[in-house]
């Protein structure tokens, strides 16, 4: 748990300095929900870890995501669409591709703890793994669709040939 609240940390903070970079207010926005998203998992974390050390268990509570699944992402697709605005759209790769690193490796992470724990202590991790993978298919739809690389959510537009 304590290891899993570094990574979150550390995403939080990327998402934190995307916010001071960017001076649009829909990146802004979208950034911020990001900081949000991830100092509520801290806070959840921060009070599974309390949890664990006063009782020995972990009681497993339903956590929400102010990031939506993978499904909502390609239905609200036109409206992450607008974080590529004009101006600013280097720094906006450069933090996105920051924080995809970032989301990268936590999900490796977590997908480690599920492999790895007894099942009575997966289920906290497979719900952080579930949202983390959310994370990573939201801020790559971003990046494909800001870098024009031909894919837009995972999906080929055009092919050269």
């Amino acid at each position: 748990i304590k290891t899993a609240i570094e990574y979150e940390t550390r995403i939080r903070d990327i998402y934190i300095e995307a916010v001071a970079a960017i001076d649009d207010e829909v990146g802004k926005r979208i950034f911020e929900t990001l900081v949000k998203d991830e100092q509520h998992h801290i806070d959840y974390l921060e009070y599974k870890l309390e949890e664990f050390q006063k009782t020995g268990a972990i009681e497993t509570g339903r956590l929400e995501s102010a990031v939506p699944d993978q499904k909502n992402i390609s239905q609200e697709a036109d409206k992450i669409k607008s974080l590529t605005a004009k101006d600013f759209l280097g720094i906006k790769q450069q933090m996105l591709s920051k924080a995809l690193k970032a989301e990268v490796e936590t999900s490796a992470f977590y997908q480690k703890m599920v492999n790895e724990l007894p099942a009575d202590a997966r289920p906290l991790f497979e719900r952080f793994l579930e949202i983390e993978n959310n994370h990573i298919k939201a801020v790559q739809f971003e990046l494909d669709y800001m870098s024009k690389t031909g894919y837009w959510f995972d999906f080929k537009e055009f092919d050269m040939e």
